[in-house]
């Protein structure tokens, strides 16, 4: 009898179910987006190119590896394997090879050197910024396998093959000759060759440059190691016996035995570790998004059963008990929750394929990983909906059930004067929770660890002004009231509305603040870091001039021509990468030590500079990395290359800039040793040199410019701006929901209030007036939303401030703020003044007997 019921009621109150059903859509549909690319990064698939041809491909491993054992009280013990990857390819003795070669069932065993191989001076129609080039030897051509189409096999060290994808675009043909960047200086090539993957069409995420087995060698500057191995099976050789067979031969060694799917993580490392990043950020986008659709919808239920409070009273008092009433409205809502669910679920798909579209056109994630399109997440997005739905009704309808016939018909008559003692106190405590969590980011240095507490303390927050709204409605309505008394009657009745109705008011303040705290909150958030770091960098760069790259990066080369340059007194070239300290990541760079002390000042706390300069066996540490291992002057620094080579230093200095210059300085030929690009990301140059000489001396260098190091800092800027283009996507699903909620709920708000315009009419205020009411009315909550959301956002930022950079000073930016302000007035005077002019067309005569 009740589904029937509320079937029925859910017909002839389309529109009060209105909201609760938009509201519940978006979530379902946010929920789902976020829930398919948790599902690709952790069930992508990562298809093979290169390596078509060769079933069993062996690497070496791309982790960290850490084993702790933790013995319990009663005796036992308890062991822990923990992995995490490593930045760089990890690189394979060539011996390994002699393993695989006699085994039963082996054909071919085929050594692969991958290395980078840019080509210069292409057109721009040829080159494309998202494919990467890779250089290979013509030995291992029969892993695709590629084959000739013109030309000859490279014989010399002069040779170049480049695969027809490349020859095409770029309108090249066998005798041309081409200018290669690799890990060395520029070279120019004969192309001796084209060649085209056999049986398959063209390599779609990388291009192929071939060279004789010498000159790849000698390009990959790794000597007696390869990047992978192929084994090609005998005819008839089942492949997983085969790859028993291998994996028993390579016994003792870290070396990995991959199949199938499981080829494609070898070949491209990018897709690997894209993975795990959209693990963490569909993890993360998935919990918030959660969070702030359960305050969204559970303030959305509640401002339409406070709409129906009459109707549920008149229940009461026609006998309905309180457990009808709660299976009423939890009935009501699995209706309207499932048919929510079912449409945003189908909604969240093309959202989730558009926005991994743009993750992937913003370098967020390689096209090698291809997105899943599961059922499980649209699955699991329709019962949290419907879950959700449940319990907002019945949390939302708890009181009214719960009151006595007489007592629901008396608060339906009148507002309640003051909210209940539960609510009041778990708001307390979510205040103090909030409060806690600001505390707790006032401590944490790292990005990573502060982030996800940063959005959380957020949502804490607002659901604690959610709870409070009624009290802080009336407070802010008294402190207003003075002021608005002064700009008319209309005014006047404004205020004593918002008083009067501080529960309702409250409601539209929730999304409000949310709005706002939230978005000031991820719009500021990088900058507050980004202008931190930026500062400090310029602080310490005491360079005149700067040497950048277009391409891959600065050539040692190009560097050694500056050094030559009368007037330079120094030039350090600097490499940038990633290492593990245990199996915690730290951003590193490599410099060169002679003449740092004339380009760097990284504001050194205790050691020397000049003595880590020195040393090829030292290493320089932020003050953050020396507390956070415990280091000091002296000590042994025990850590992972970027390509995972165990290494073990000594912390010559200890400095104070480490936003700027990240956590670790490394000697920089041990750090570009290890590196798949081992060109400097920038060259600082010292001296009176002019700006012309430096760039005659590089002139013979293509790509490589010489700018100031005002132009780097701007240039590291727009990279920061892409960073936050990155944040700003990731969390722009939620804002964009959470302004929904804003329109949806001052909608729902306002439509309800249609025999109150009337009553106003009938007493003598025009239309004109009715609406200055309702605009005062709305520019009152919007001042209250922003000062709370505003609070909120100044305190979270704060906090993340002191802990990452030490200072109290969040990089807010006025003209943003404004605009954010802006447009949340835009949306509330929108979907209040919409609804309050269709309710007012309607002659007040016949709203009055209607209702």
């Amino acid at each position: 009898m009740m589904l029937r019921y509320a079937l029925r009621t859910i017909r002839h109150r389309k529109a009060g179910f209105l909201g609760a059903f938009l509201a519940l859509m978006c979530a379902a549909a946010l929920v789902t987006a976020c829930g398919t690319l948790l599902e690709t990064g952790l069930r992508g698939r990562i298809a093979t190119e290169r390596y078509a041809a060769a079933p069993l491909i062996v690497s070496a491993d791309q982790n960290v590896h850490r084993t702790t054992v933790k013995h319990k009280g009663n005796g036992k013990t308890k062991t822990k394997h923990k992995a995490k990857p490593v930045a760089e390819r990890a690189w394979l003795p060539a011996a390994t090879a002699g393993r695989l070669r006699d085994l039963p069932g082996v054909r071919t065993v085929v050594p692969e050197l991958t290395f980078l191989a840019q080509p210069l001076g292409l057109p721009a129609h040829a080159a494309d910024d998202d494919v990467p080039f890779h250089g290979h030897a013509w030995s291992s051509a029969p892993l695709t396998p590629f084959t000739l189409t013109a030309g000859r096999a490279p014989a010399s060290a002069d040779d170049v093959v480049i695969d027809r994808t490349l020859a095409v675009r770029a309108g090249l043909a066998t005798g041309d000759r081409v200018t290669v960047q690799s890990t060395r200086a520029p070279r120019t090539y004969r192309i001796s060759g084209i060649a085209t993957p056999q049986g398959q069409g063209e390599l779609r995420q990388q291009r192929s440059l071939f060279f004789s087995a010498a000159e790849a060698q000698r390009l990959a500057d790794r000597a007696g190691q390869v990047s992978a191995i192929g084994v090609l099976p005998e005819p008839g050789t089942d492949t997983g016996t085969l790859k028993e067979r291998v994996t028993d031969a390579l016994k003792g060694t870290t070396a990995q035995v991959a199949t199938g799917d499981g080829r494609g993580p070898v070949e491209f490392l990018d897709a690997a570790g894209a993975r795990v990043k959209l693990v963490s950020m569909g993890g993360a986008m998935g919990g918030t998004s959660l969070l702030v659709a359960v305050l969204v919808v559970v303030g959305t239920f509640a401002l339409s059963i406070q709409q129906r409070h009459r109707e549920l009273a008149l229940l009461r008092t026609i006998a309905a008990t309180s457990r009808q009433v709660r299976r009423l409205l939890g009935r009501e809502a699995l209706v309207v929750g499932a048919f929510a669910g079912v449409l945003g679920a189908l909604a969240g798909l093309p959202l989730a394929a558009w926005l991994y579209g743009r993750f992937t056109g913003m370098g967020v994630t390689p096209p090698t990983l291809e997105r899943t399109a599961g059922i499980l997440p649209a699955c699991a997005a329709v019962a949290v909906t419907l879950l959700g739905a449940w319990a907002a009704a019945r949390i939302s309808g708890r009181r009214i059930a719960g009151l006595r016939p007489a007592e629901a018909m008396a608060e339906s008559a009148v507002e309640r004067g003051r909210p209940a003692r539960a609510r009041v106190l778990v708001g307390l405590l979510l205040l103090a929770g909030g409060g806690t969590l600001v505390g707790v980011l006032s401590v944490l240095r790292t990005e990573a660890a502060s982030t996800p507490v940063t959005f959380l303390a957020v949502v804490v927050l607002a659901t604690a002004v959610s709870l409070l709204g009624p009290l802080l409605v009336r407070a802010a309505a008294f402190l207003m009231g003075g002021v608005l008394r002064r700009t008319g009657p209309m005014s006047t009745l404004a205020a004593a509305n918002v008083r009067g109705n501080s529960t309702r008011m409250a409601s539209v303040v929730t999304p409000l603040t949310l709005l706002i705290g939230m978005t000031c909150t991820v719009l500021f958030l990088q900058p507050t870091i980004g202008d931190a770091a930026r500062a400090q960098a310029r602080e310490g760069i005491r360079a005149t001039w700067v040497l950048g790259a277009q391409g891959p990066g600065v050539p040692s080369a190009a560097t050694e021509a500056v050094r030559a340059t009368p007037g330079v007194t120094a030039a350090t070239e600097v490499v940038r990468t990633t290492v593990r300290v245990g199996l915690e990541k730290y951003a590193a760079q490599g410099v060169t030590g002679p003449g740092l002390t004339r380009t760097w000042d990284p504001e050194v706390t205790s050691g020397s500079l000049a003595a880590f300069a020195a040393n090829e066996r030292t290493a320089a540490i932020s003050e953050l990395a020396a507390d956070r291992l415990g280091l000091h002057v002296g000590s042994e620094l025990a850590l992972h290359l970027g390509d995972g080579t165990p290494t073990t230093l000594t912390v010559a200095a200890v400095y104070h800039r480490g936003l700027g210059f990240g956590d670790l300085t490394l000697p920089h030929d041990l750090v570009a040793g290890h590196m798949d690009n081992p060109l400097a990301s920038t060259v600082l140059v010292a001296g009176d040199a002019s700006g012309g000489e430096l760039s005659a001396a590089v002139k013979k260098f293509p790509g490589v410019e010489v700018v100031t190091p005002a132009v780097a800092d701007r240039l590291q800027a727009d990279r920061g701006q892409e960073n936050a283009e990155v944040n700003l996507l990731a969390m722009g699903l939620v804002l964009a929901f959470t302004a929904i909620a804003v329109v949806n709920t001052l909608a729902m708000s306002v439509s309800e209030r249609f025999r109150e315009f009337a009553l106003l009419r009938l007493a003598g205020a025009t239309r004109r007036q009715v609406l200055r009411m309702l605009r005062t009315e709305t520019l009152s909550v919007l001042v209250i939303s922003a000062a709370l959301g505003t609070g909120i956002a100044l305190a979270v930022l704060t906090a993340f401030s002191i802990g990452m950079t030490g200072s109290a000073a969040p990089g807010v930016l006025p003209l943003v703020y404004g605009t954010v302000v802006g447009v949340a007035a835009l949306l509330a005077l929108v979907a209040t003044a919409l609804p309050g002019r269709f309710a007012l067309r309607t002659r007040p005569v016949e709203v009055a007997a209607g209702r």
